[in-house]
C-alpha cells in the first residue's frame, strides 16, 4: 500500500509541475474560447494541454485579428512566447484566430473582472490601433509612394478557416484597385484555394470542398463591380495534402496575378 501512495505522489508532481510548451514552438488546437471583462476592455483566452493562452481583446470588426465568438470553438493557430502574461495567459505570437461554423453550448464561458488582472486598450496585436478604431487613417505613418508598378503584380488575400471575404479585407482589395489604375492591366488571374490545418495533436482539418472555388469567384466578382473589367481567368485548387502544422492559414487563400 505504501509503494502505491508513493507512486500516486510520484506522479501528481509529475503533473504539477508540468511545463508549456517552450517558447518558438508553434501550437494550434480547437477549443472552447472564453471572455473576461476587465476594467477597460474585454479580453479572450482559451484553454489547450492544461495551459490558458491569450487569444485577442474585443476589438471593432476591423481589426486584423477577429475575436472568437461564445457559443463557437475556436480555431488557435500562433508561436509560444515568453511574453508576460495577458489577461492570465500565455501569449502567441502570429496569431490567427477563426471561429468554427458550428454552434457548441458548452463555449458559453464569461468570466468576471478580477482586480489582478488589467488589460490596455492595445497591449500588442491583434487589436485595435492606439485605440483608434481601424477605419480611420493617420497620414503621418503613411509610407512613401512606391515607384509605378511593372510587370507582373501579384498579390495574395489570406482567409478564415471556411470563410470568404471579411471586413479585414476592403483595405487589401482596395489596394489592388489602386495598382490596376496605374498599371492597366490586360488580363487578370484569380486563383482560389482550398486549405487544410494540421493540429498540434495531429488531427488533420479540411475546408469545405468547394472553398476554393467560392473564394476565387467572390474576388473576382468584387473586383470586376470595382472596376476591373479586362477578361478575367478564374480557377481554383486544392492544398489539402500539404498541410503540416506550420503556417497552414497560408493555404487559405486567393491569388490575384493582374497582367500588364
Amino acid at each position: 500500500m505504501n509503494k502505491f501512495f508513493a507512486l500516486s505522489s510520484i506522479l501528481l508532481s509529475s503533473l504539477a509541475i508540468a511545463e508549456p510548451p517552450p517558447v518558438g514552438e508553434r501550437i494550434s488546437f480547437v477549443s472552447c474560447p472564453a471572455v473576461r471583462d476587465t476594467r477597460s476592455v474585454p479580453c479572450w483566452t482559451s484553454d489547450y494541454g492544461g495551459d490558458t493562452y491569450y487569444l485577442t481583446i474585443q476589438s471593432d470588426v476591423s481589426a486584423a485579428v477577429q475575436p472568437p465568438l461564445l457559443g463557437h470553438q475556436v480555431l488557435v493557430e500562433g508561436i509560444v512566447t515568453d511574453n508576460p502574461a495577458i489577461c492570465g495567459g500565455i501569449v502567441l505570437d502570429d496569431v490567427h484566430l477563426t471561429a468554427m461554423p458550428e454552434l457548441d453550448a458548452n463555449c458559453n464561458t464569461i468570466l468576471p473582472a478580477v482586480d489582478e488582472i488589467t488589460i490596455d486598450f492595445n497591449p500588442r496585436p491583434p487589436g485595435p490601433s492606439g485605440g483608434r478604431l481601424a477605419f480611420q487613417r493617420d497620414p503621418s505613418t503613411d509610407p512613401p509612394p512606391p515607384p509605378p508598378p511593372t510587370g507582373p503584380q501579384v498579390f495574395d488575400l489570406y482567409f478564415d478557416f471556411d470563410k470568404g471575404i471579411s471586413f479585414r479585407h476592403p483595405g487589401i482589395l482596395v489596394g489592388i484597385l489602386d495598382v490596376a489604375e496605374k498599371l492597366g492591366p490586360s488580363r487578370m488571374e484569380v486563383l482560389g484555394v482550398r486549405g487544410a490545418h494540421r493540429l498540434s495533436d495531429g488531427t488533420l482539418l479540411r475546408e469545405s470542398g468547394n472553398t476554393g472555388r467560392r473564394r476565387a469567384e467572390e474576388v473576382a466578382g468584387l473586383l470586376r463591380e470595382a472596376g476591373i473589367t479586362v477578361p478575367a481567368d478564374v480557377s481554383w485548387t486544392d492544398a489539402v495534402d500539404d498541410a503540416d502544422g506550420i503556417d497552414d492559414w497560408q493555404s487559405r487563400r486567393v491569388t490575384i496575378i493582374l497582367q500588364p
